[in-house]
Protein backbone atom coordinates (compact mmCIF):
# COMPACT_ATOMS: atom_id res chain seq x y z
CA UNK A 1 0.00 0.00 0.00
CA UNK A 2 1.41 3.36 -1.05
CA UNK A 3 0.37 6.05 1.45
CA UNK A 4 0.44 9.78 0.78
CA UNK A 5 -1.51 12.98 1.43
CA UNK A 6 -2.87 13.51 -2.08
CA UNK A 7 -3.28 10.95 -4.85
CA UNK A 8 -3.22 12.68 -8.22
CA UNK A 9 -4.65 10.67 -11.09
CA UNK A 10 -2.94 12.01 -14.19
CA UNK A 11 0.68 13.14 -14.56
CA UNK A 12 0.14 15.82 -17.19
CA UNK A 13 1.16 19.47 -16.71
CA UNK A 14 -1.74 20.25 -14.34
CA UNK A 15 -1.00 17.26 -12.13
CA UNK A 16 2.70 18.12 -12.06
CA UNK A 17 2.16 21.76 -11.07
CA UNK A 18 -0.23 20.63 -8.33
CA UNK A 19 2.72 18.80 -6.71
CA UNK A 20 4.44 22.16 -6.31
CA UNK A 21 1.41 23.90 -4.82
CA UNK A 22 0.79 21.00 -2.44
CA UNK A 23 4.46 20.99 -1.46
CA UNK A 24 4.26 24.62 -0.36
CA UNK A 25 1.64 23.43 2.16
CA UNK A 26 3.83 20.47 3.20
CA UNK A 27 1.48 17.98 1.55
CA UNK A 28 3.01 14.98 -0.25
CA UNK A 29 1.66 13.81 -3.60
CA UNK A 30 1.73 10.51 -5.45
CA UNK A 31 0.77 10.48 -9.14
CA UNK A 32 -0.76 7.65 -11.18
CA UNK A 33 -0.70 7.63 -14.96
CA UNK A 34 -1.33 4.97 -17.59
CA UNK A 35 1.49 6.35 -19.74
CA UNK A 36 5.03 5.11 -19.07
CA UNK A 37 6.35 8.65 -18.51
CA UNK A 38 5.08 11.85 -16.91
CA UNK A 39 3.77 14.67 -19.08
CA UNK A 40 0.46 13.47 -20.48
CA UNK A 41 -0.33 14.67 -24.01
CA UNK A 42 2.63 17.07 -23.89
CA UNK A 43 5.04 14.13 -23.71
CA UNK A 44 3.07 11.48 -25.60
CA UNK A 45 1.52 13.39 -28.49
CA UNK A 46 3.36 16.64 -29.17
CA UNK A 47 6.63 16.95 -27.17
CA UNK A 48 8.28 19.02 -29.92
CA UNK A 49 5.31 21.30 -30.52
CA UNK A 50 5.64 24.90 -29.31
CA UNK A 51 3.09 26.28 -26.82
CA UNK A 52 2.52 30.05 -26.82
CA UNK A 53 0.14 30.74 -23.91
CA UNK A 54 2.19 29.75 -20.85
CA UNK A 55 2.76 32.93 -18.77
CA UNK A 56 6.35 34.12 -18.92
CA UNK A 57 7.22 31.95 -21.93
CA UNK A 58 6.51 33.58 -25.32
CA UNK A 59 7.15 30.10 -26.74
CA UNK A 60 8.08 26.82 -25.10
CA UNK A 61 8.17 23.27 -26.46
CA UNK A 62 5.63 20.99 -24.77
CA UNK A 63 8.37 18.56 -23.73
CA UNK A 64 10.47 21.38 -22.31
CA UNK A 65 7.48 22.60 -20.27
CA UNK A 66 7.19 19.12 -18.73
CA UNK A 67 10.92 19.07 -17.93
CA UNK A 68 10.56 22.43 -16.16
CA UNK A 69 7.50 21.29 -14.20
CA UNK A 70 9.32 18.13 -13.09
CA UNK A 71 12.26 20.25 -11.92
CA UNK A 72 9.89 22.59 -10.09
CA UNK A 73 8.21 19.64 -8.34
CA UNK A 74 11.43 17.78 -7.49
CA UNK A 75 12.12 19.47 -4.11
CA UNK A 76 8.84 18.03 -2.78
CA UNK A 77 9.80 14.43 -3.62
CA UNK A 78 6.61 13.23 -5.32
CA UNK A 79 5.96 9.55 -5.94
CA UNK A 80 4.92 8.09 -9.29
CA UNK A 81 3.11 4.96 -10.42
CA UNK A 82 3.54 5.09 -14.20
CA UNK A 83 2.39 2.68 -16.87
CA UNK A 84 -0.62 1.74 -14.75
CA UNK A 85 -4.19 3.02 -15.08
CA UNK A 86 -6.32 3.88 -12.05
CA UNK A 87 -9.41 1.67 -12.30
CA UNK A 88 -11.20 1.95 -8.94
CA UNK A 89 -11.61 4.43 -6.09
CA UNK A 90 -12.98 3.06 -2.80
CA UNK A 91 -13.86 5.26 0.15
CA UNK A 92 -12.96 3.15 3.19
CA UNK A 93 -13.48 5.86 5.80
CA UNK A 94 -14.29 9.56 6.08
CA UNK A 95 -10.62 10.40 5.59
CA UNK A 96 -9.30 7.57 3.43
CA UNK A 97 -9.63 6.62 -0.21
CA UNK A 98 -7.96 3.62 -1.79
CA UNK A 99 -7.12 3.89 -5.50
CA UNK A 100 -6.27 0.62 -7.24
CA UNK A 101 -4.62 0.34 -10.66
CA UNK A 102 -5.11 -2.20 -13.43
CA UNK A 103 -1.97 -3.96 -12.18
CA UNK A 104 -3.26 -4.18 -8.62
CA UNK A 105 -1.13 -1.44 -7.06
CA UNK A 106 -3.02 0.16 -4.16
CA UNK A 107 -2.68 3.76 -2.99
CA UNK A 108 -4.16 5.32 0.15
CA UNK A 109 -4.78 9.00 0.88
CA UNK A 110 -7.40 11.32 2.41
CA UNK A 111 -7.57 13.32 -0.85
CA UNK A 112 -7.86 12.30 -4.51
CA UNK A 113 -7.36 14.80 -7.32
CA UNK A 114 -8.34 13.72 -10.81
CA UNK A 115 -6.18 15.49 -13.38
CA UNK A 116 -6.81 13.03 -16.18
CA UNK A 117 -6.93 15.52 -19.03
CA UNK A 118 -9.49 14.51 -21.61
CA UNK A 119 -9.31 10.88 -20.50
CA UNK A 120 -8.41 7.98 -22.76
CA UNK A 121 -7.67 8.78 -26.41
CA UNK A 122 -8.19 6.90 -29.65
CA UNK A 123 -7.31 8.39 -33.02
CA UNK A 124 -10.07 9.06 -35.53
CA UNK A 125 -9.10 6.84 -38.46
CA UNK A 126 -10.06 7.33 -42.10
CA UNK A 127 -12.16 4.52 -43.65
CA UNK A 128 -9.35 2.92 -45.69
CA UNK A 129 -9.67 -0.84 -46.09
CA UNK A 130 -6.03 -1.85 -45.56
CA UNK A 131 -5.12 0.96 -43.13
CA UNK A 132 -4.44 -1.28 -40.12
CA UNK A 133 -1.86 -3.37 -41.98
CA UNK A 134 0.33 -0.29 -42.45
CA UNK A 135 0.13 1.05 -38.88
CA UNK A 136 3.68 1.63 -37.57
CA UNK A 137 4.90 0.81 -41.08
CA UNK A 138 4.50 4.31 -42.46
CA UNK A 139 1.08 5.18 -41.05
CA UNK A 140 1.15 7.29 -37.88
CA UNK A 141 -1.79 9.02 -36.17
CA UNK A 142 0.29 11.32 -34.00
CA UNK A 143 3.68 12.96 -34.45
CA UNK A 144 5.89 12.48 -31.40
CA UNK A 145 9.30 13.37 -32.81
CA UNK A 146 9.38 15.41 -36.03
CA UNK A 147 12.99 14.31 -36.67
CA UNK A 148 11.58 10.84 -37.38
CA UNK A 149 10.47 12.34 -40.71
CA UNK A 150 13.76 13.98 -41.64
CA UNK A 151 14.43 13.59 -45.34
CA UNK A 152 11.18 11.67 -45.86
CA UNK A 153 8.20 12.31 -48.11
CA UNK A 154 5.09 12.89 -46.00
CA UNK A 155 1.41 13.03 -46.87
CA UNK A 156 -0.63 14.64 -44.09
CA UNK A 157 -4.43 14.42 -44.20
CA UNK A 158 -6.78 16.71 -42.27
CA UNK A 159 -8.11 20.24 -42.11
CA UNK A 160 -7.77 21.17 -38.43
CA UNK A 161 -5.06 22.79 -36.37
CA UNK A 162 -3.01 19.63 -35.88
CA UNK A 163 -2.74 18.93 -39.62
CA UNK A 164 -1.95 22.56 -40.41
CA UNK A 165 0.57 22.95 -37.57
CA UNK A 166 2.56 19.86 -38.48
CA UNK A 167 2.54 20.63 -42.20
CA UNK A 168 3.95 24.05 -41.33
CA UNK A 169 6.52 22.66 -38.89
CA UNK A 170 7.86 19.91 -41.17
CA UNK A 171 8.04 22.23 -44.18
CA UNK A 172 9.23 25.45 -42.55
CA UNK A 173 12.08 23.73 -40.70
CA UNK A 174 13.13 21.74 -43.80
CA UNK A 175 12.65 18.45 -41.93
CA UNK A 176 10.66 16.42 -44.47
CA UNK A 177 11.93 16.31 -48.04
CA UNK A 178 8.36 16.73 -49.27
CA UNK A 179 5.18 17.73 -47.43
CA UNK A 180 1.75 17.21 -48.99
CA UNK A 181 -1.43 18.29 -47.23
CA UNK A 182 -4.67 16.62 -48.34
CA UNK A 183 -8.04 17.99 -47.28
CA UNK A 184 -11.50 17.10 -48.52
CA UNK A 185 -12.67 20.72 -48.59
CA UNK A 186 -11.25 23.90 -50.07
CA UNK A 187 -11.41 25.70 -46.70
CA UNK A 188 -9.77 24.74 -43.39
CA UNK A 189 -11.03 24.58 -39.80
CA UNK A 190 -7.80 25.75 -38.17
CA UNK A 191 -6.64 29.15 -36.97
CA UNK A 192 -6.60 31.78 -39.70
CA UNK A 193 -2.91 32.48 -39.12
CA UNK A 194 -2.06 28.80 -39.64
CA UNK A 195 -4.18 28.64 -42.79
CA UNK A 196 -2.36 31.67 -44.18
CA UNK A 197 1.03 30.15 -43.36
CA UNK A 198 0.11 26.98 -45.26
CA UNK A 199 -1.07 29.03 -48.23
CA UNK A 200 2.20 30.98 -48.22
CA UNK A 201 4.26 27.77 -48.02
CA UNK A 202 2.22 26.34 -50.89
CA UNK A 203 2.94 29.45 -52.97
CA UNK A 204 6.65 29.00 -52.21
CA UNK A 205 6.50 25.35 -53.27
CA UNK A 206 7.31 24.04 -49.78
CA UNK A 207 3.88 22.41 -49.22
CA UNK A 208 1.92 20.57 -51.89
CA UNK A 209 -1.67 21.53 -51.14
CA UNK A 210 -4.29 19.08 -52.42
CA UNK A 211 -7.80 20.23 -51.52
CA UNK A 212 -11.24 18.84 -52.39
CA UNK A 213 -9.61 15.43 -52.16
CA UNK A 214 -9.13 12.55 -49.74
CA UNK A 215 -6.81 9.59 -49.34
CA UNK A 216 -8.75 6.41 -50.19
CA UNK A 217 -6.01 3.79 -50.48
CA UNK A 218 -2.48 2.82 -49.45
CA UNK A 219 0.04 0.75 -51.38
CA UNK A 220 3.43 -0.74 -50.61
CA UNK A 221 5.30 -3.97 -49.96
CA UNK A 222 5.38 -4.32 -46.17
CA UNK A 223 5.52 -0.55 -45.68
CA UNK A 224 3.89 2.58 -47.09
CA UNK A 225 5.20 3.38 -50.57
CA UNK A 226 2.28 5.32 -52.03
CA UNK A 227 -1.22 6.58 -51.35
CA UNK A 228 -4.23 6.81 -53.63
CA UNK A 229 -5.90 10.21 -53.54
CA UNK A 230 -9.42 10.69 -54.87
CA UNK A 231 -9.74 14.24 -56.22
CA UNK A 232 -13.09 15.91 -56.86
CA UNK A 233 -12.27 16.87 -60.44
CA UNK A 234 -9.10 14.96 -61.37
CA UNK A 235 -10.24 11.51 -60.22
CA UNK A 236 -7.77 9.09 -58.61
CA UNK A 237 -4.13 10.10 -58.19
CA UNK A 238 -1.39 7.74 -56.99
CA UNK A 239 1.28 9.62 -55.06
CA UNK A 240 4.60 8.13 -53.92
CA UNK A 241 5.34 8.75 -50.25
CA UNK A 242 7.18 7.33 -47.24
CA UNK A 243 4.60 8.27 -44.59
CA UNK A 244 0.86 8.77 -44.45
CA UNK A 245 -0.18 10.81 -41.40
CA UNK A 246 -3.96 11.15 -40.97
CA UNK A 247 -4.55 13.87 -38.37
CA UNK A 248 -8.30 13.87 -37.84
CA UNK A 249 -8.12 14.35 -34.11
CA UNK A 250 -8.49 12.06 -31.14
CA UNK A 251 -11.68 10.64 -29.64
CA UNK A 252 -11.61 11.13 -25.86
CA UNK A 253 -13.49 9.02 -23.37
CA UNK A 254 -13.45 9.09 -19.58
CA UNK A 255 -12.70 5.38 -19.37
CA UNK A 256 -12.94 3.97 -15.77
CA UNK A 257 -13.54 7.50 -14.39
CA UNK A 258 -17.13 7.27 -15.64
CA UNK A 259 -17.79 4.44 -13.15
CA UNK A 260 -16.59 6.20 -9.98
CA UNK A 261 -19.95 7.70 -8.94
CA UNK A 262 -18.99 11.22 -9.96
CA UNK A 263 -21.44 13.65 -11.50
CA UNK A 264 -20.72 13.64 -15.23
CA UNK A 265 -21.83 16.18 -17.82
CA UNK A 266 -20.76 16.23 -21.47
CA UNK A 267 -18.10 13.58 -20.89
CA UNK A 268 -16.49 15.63 -18.09
CA UNK A 269 -16.70 15.81 -14.28
CA UNK A 270 -18.88 18.57 -12.81
CA UNK A 271 -17.15 20.61 -10.12
CA UNK A 272 -17.82 23.45 -7.68
CA UNK A 273 -15.68 26.36 -8.84
CA UNK A 274 -15.11 27.48 -5.25
CA UNK A 275 -12.45 24.76 -4.92
CA UNK A 276 -13.01 22.38 -7.88
CA UNK A 277 -14.45 19.71 -5.61
CA UNK A 278 -16.75 17.03 -7.02
CA UNK A 279 -19.99 15.63 -5.64
CA UNK A 280 -17.90 13.23 -3.53
CA UNK A 281 -16.24 15.09 -0.62
CA UNK A 282 -12.48 14.65 -0.73
CA UNK A 283 -12.33 14.10 -4.50
CA UNK A 284 -11.41 17.02 -6.75
CA UNK A 285 -11.21 17.32 -10.53
CA UNK A 286 -8.79 19.77 -12.15
CA UNK A 287 -7.76 20.55 -15.71
CA UNK A 288 -9.46 19.38 -18.90
CA UNK A 289 -11.24 16.52 -17.14
CA UNK A 290 -13.67 18.87 -15.35
CA UNK A 291 -16.53 21.07 -16.52
CA UNK A 292 -18.28 24.17 -15.21
CA UNK A 293 -19.85 27.31 -16.60
CA UNK A 294 -17.42 29.26 -18.82
CA UNK A 295 -14.83 26.47 -18.64
CA UNK A 296 -11.74 27.02 -20.80
CA UNK A 297 -9.60 23.99 -21.56
CA UNK A 298 -6.23 25.67 -21.20
CA UNK A 299 -3.17 24.52 -19.28
CA UNK A 300 -2.92 27.85 -17.45
CA UNK A 301 -6.53 27.49 -16.23
CA UNK A 302 -5.68 24.02 -14.91
CA UNK A 303 -2.79 25.51 -12.94
CA UNK A 304 -5.25 27.88 -11.23
CA UNK A 305 -7.73 25.06 -10.52
CA UNK A 306 -5.03 22.87 -8.96
CA UNK A 307 -3.86 25.75 -6.76
CA UNK A 308 -7.32 26.36 -5.29
CA UNK A 309 -8.04 22.63 -4.93
CA UNK A 310 -4.87 22.19 -2.85
CA UNK A 311 -5.90 25.00 -0.50
CA UNK A 312 -9.23 23.23 0.06
CA UNK A 313 -7.49 19.88 0.50
CA UNK A 314 -5.27 21.33 3.23
CA UNK A 315 -8.39 22.45 5.14
CA UNK A 316 -9.86 18.93 4.89
CA UNK A 317 -6.67 17.22 6.01
CA UNK A 318 -5.91 19.75 8.79
CA UNK A 319 -9.29 21.14 9.94
CA UNK A 320 -7.71 22.54 13.12
CA UNK A 321 -4.87 24.37 11.38
CA UNK A 322 -5.09 27.84 9.92
CA UNK A 323 -3.43 28.18 6.54
CA UNK A 324 -1.86 31.61 6.16
CA UNK A 325 -0.99 32.38 2.55
CA UNK A 326 2.76 32.85 2.15
CA UNK A 327 4.56 34.17 -0.89
CA UNK A 328 7.47 32.37 -2.55
CA UNK A 329 9.05 35.75 -3.29
CA UNK A 330 9.50 36.18 0.49
CA UNK A 331 10.00 32.63 1.71
CA UNK A 332 11.51 30.97 -1.37
CA UNK A 333 10.58 27.30 -1.68
CA UNK A 334 12.60 25.68 1.11
CA UNK A 335 11.26 28.31 3.51
CA UNK A 336 7.88 26.62 3.45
Amino acid sequence: MIKTDIIIIGAGPVGLFTIFEAGLLKLRCHLIDSLPQAGGQCSEIYPKKPIYDIPGFPSILAGELIDNLMEQAAPFKPGFTLGEAAVTIDKVSENEFIVTTDKGTKHSAPIVMIAGGLGVFEPRKPPIENLASYEDKGVEYIIKDPNFYRGKRCVIAGGGDSALDWAIYLAKNNIASEVSLVHRRSSFRGHLDSVQQVMDLADDGKVKLITEAEVVGIGGNGKVENVVIKHKTEGEITKDTDHFIPLFGLKPSLGPIADWGLEIEKNAIKVDTTDYSTNIPGIYAIGDVNTYENKLKLILCGFHEGTLAVQSAFARIHPDKKNVLKYTTVNGVTGF
